[in-house]
C-alpha cells in the first residue's frame, strides 16, 4: 500500500471521528479545503472503498444513519479514546503526515528518541505474528552477566520512551518482562508454541501504572492529594484509567486510582512531589515519606 493511499484512509476516520455525524456531502468540503485532495472530489465509489478499507485497516466500524440525511459515524468511537494499537497507530500516522507535510519546519520540530526500537522490535514482531519462539542474550541491570535462553514471546509494550517485551521462558515457566535495550543478541528459533488462549496483554497490565506487571500484586484504592495547579495536568493526562476526581477543594483536589502500586508508580509520584501527596493506603503513604526522609538527607550533606 502506498504511503499516499495509506494518509487518505487516516484522513477519511479523523473527519468522521471528529465531526461524529457527517454527510458524505461535508466530507467531500472539508476534503477539497485540504491539501491532500490536489483540488479533486472523492467519488462516491472511492469513497465506499476508502470507508471498507480503513474499517478492515484500524478495527473500526463505520455506519451511516439514514435519518435526516445519510450522516456517517464510528460505532467504536470509545475504543479510539480508550487508547491501545488503532489509537496509536492513527495517531502516529496521524502525525507522521503532518510532520511530512512541514518537513521545511524540521530543525524546529523537536522529537523524543525510542532507541530501543531499531535493532529488535522487527524480529520479535515476526516471531510472533507466527508464534515462534526467540533465543535472547540479555542483560539485566541487576546483573554483572548476561544470560541466554529461549523465549516465548507473548506481547510487546511501549512505556516512557522505552520497548520492553512480555514472554515466558520454558525452563522457568514464568511470564516476565524484558527491556529491549538489554538485548544484547536475539535470533529466531524457527521453534513454534502456543500461544495461551486466556493471555491478554491489555488484561496483563491494566492493573499496573507502568511496566511492572507481576501475578502476585494486590490491586488497592489510592488516594492521592494534588496541588490545583498539578490536578490539571492529572486531569488532562491520566496516571491509570481508573483515575477519578472525587473531590475538589480551596487550591487542591483528590484523585482517586484502583491499581497495583508498585515501583515504578512510586517513581512517578516522587518525580511530581512535592505537588502530590499520597493519602492511603498508609504504606504507601509512609514508604514515600520514607523515600522523602532519603532524599533530604542526602541534600543535608555537605560536599
Amino acid at each position: 500500500m502506498s504511503q499516499n493511499l495509506l494518509n487518505k484512509y487516516v484522513w477519511l476516520v479523523e473527519t468522521i471521528y471528529n465531526a461524529k455525524y457527517i454527510t458524505f456531502e461535508e466530507i467531500n468540503r472539508r476534503w477539497l479545503d485540504d491539501d491532500i485532495s490536489e483540488g479533486l472530489e472523492i467519488p462516491k465509489r472511492t469513497f465506499h472503498t476508502w470507508l471498507n478499507e480503513a474499517q478492515e485497516m484500524f478495527g473500526l466500524v463505520i455506519l451511516c444513519e439514514r435519518k435526516g440525511g445519510y450522516h456517517y459515524y464510528i460505532e467504536n468511537a470509545e475504543e479510539i479514546k480508550q487508547g491501545g494499537l488503532r489509537n496509536w497507530l492513527l495517531n502516529t500516522i496521524s502525525t507522521s503526515n503532518l510532520l511530512m507535510e512541514h518537513r521545511q519546519l524540521k530543525d524546529r520540530i523537536l522529537l523524543e528518541e525510542v532507541p530501543s526500537v531499531k535493532d529488535h522490535l522487527s524480529p520479535i514482531l515476526a516471531a510472533m505474528k507466527t508464534d515462534t519462539t526467540l533465543r535472547i542474550t540479555y542483560q539485566s541491570y541487576w546483573r554483572n552477566e548476561s544470560s541466554t535462553f529461549e523465549l516465548e514471546p507473548y506481547c510487546v509494550k511501549l512505556f516512557k520512551q522505552r520497548w520492553y517485551l512480555v514472554g515466558r521462558s520454558p525452563h522457568i515457566d514464568q511470564v516476565r518482562i524484558y527491556a529491549l535495550d538489554r538485548i544484547l543478541n536475539l535470533e529466531i528459533t524457527g521453534k513454534t508454541f502456543k500461544m495461551p488462549k486466556k493471555f491478554d496483554g491489555v488484561t496483563f497490565f491494566k492493573d499496573f501504572y507502568g511496566i511492572i506487571a507481576h501475578e502476585n500484586a494486590k490491586v488497592e484504592t489510592v488516594k492521592l492529594k494534588v496541588n490545583a495547579g498539578q490536578a490539571n495536568y492529572l486531569r488532562s493526562l491520566p496516571l491509570h484509567l481508573s483515575q477519578k476526581e472525587v473531590e475538589q477543594g480551596e487550591g487542591y483536589s483528590i484523585f482517586e486510582l484502583q491499581l497495583c502500586p508498585e515501583f515504578d508508580f512510586q517513581q512517578e509520584i516522587l518525580a511530581q512531589t512535592p505537588d502530590i501527596e499520597v493519602l492511603s493506603p498508609e504504606w504507601l503513604r509512609e514508604e514515600i515519606a520514607e523515600k522523602v526522609r532519603v532524599m533530604w538527607e542526602k541534600y543535608q550533606t555537605k560536599k
